[in-house]
């Protein structure tokens, strides 16, 4: 996994679990609240917790916004809030955007301001959830573009036993395993010649269509 520094504005409970996941992740994680309380939650966690409102531009140039790898908004209830502080980092220099939106119409705002990917926890999580419950197979989804997604999924019971480099999953099947929870731990590297059981789950990419033939391996 490399390294990467984040920059989390906001810290409701969607950017504190966003900021304290990625910093469990062992990302250079710094983050930017205006409220005391949640600032104190994750300062022990985070490389850096700063009590300040991201409409001022000076604050943002003080962070130097442009020399993150990613800035991720997460201002949800605030709109005005939320669309001027996407506004100032695209202007100062941010590398990639990521805004949480409230709405269908807060996340067409985001896109037309300068957001590079906008989402919305509400409405991803339903569709995830729905995904989960409706498929024996697939754990978890995270869409991506283009109609591909990464899956977390059971191991087909066709596959338990082989190892990946047998299976040759990238030509047969159109998806990457880009890791593995083996004995309760992710493996990133992911070692192709190791037996596959069937209590392991796999994370994969790939198209839609690929990952929901799986189920019927």
């Amino acid at each position: 996994m490399t390294k990467r520094s984040i920059l989390v504005i906001g810290l409701g409970r969607f950017g504190v679990s966003t900021a304290t996941t990625l910093a469990n992740l062992g990302h250079e994680v710094v983050v930017v609240d205006q409220r005391e309380e949640y600032i104190n939650a994750v300062k022990d966690t985070v490389l850096h917790a700063m009590q300040a409102d991201t409409t001022d531009e000076r604050v943002l140039e003080r962070l130097g916004v442009r020399n993150f790898d990613v800035v991720v908004i997460c201002i949800g209830d605030d709109l005005r809030a939320s669309i001027l502080t996407t506004v100032l980092c695209r202007e100062l220099g941010a590398r990639t955007i990521i805004a949480k939106a409230s709405d269908a119409l807060h996340a067409k705002l985001l896109e037309k301001t300068g957001a590079d990917r906008v989402v919305q926890p509400e409405l991803d999580g339903g569709v995830r959830l729905a995904r989960s419950i409706s498929s024996k197979a697939i754990i978890d989804t995270l869409d991506l573009s283009d109609g591909h997604s990464i899956a977390e999924l059971r191991v087909p019971k066709s596959w338990i036993g082989k190892t990946l480099v047998g299976l040759n999953a990238r030509v047969k099947y159109g998806i990457n395993v880009i890791a593995i929870r083996h004995g309760g731990h992710v493996m990133d590297t992911v070692n192709p010649d190791l037996p596959l059981n069937a209590e392991d789950t796999l994370f994969v990419i790939g198209s839609n269509a690929s990952i929901e033939k799986l189920e019927n391996r």
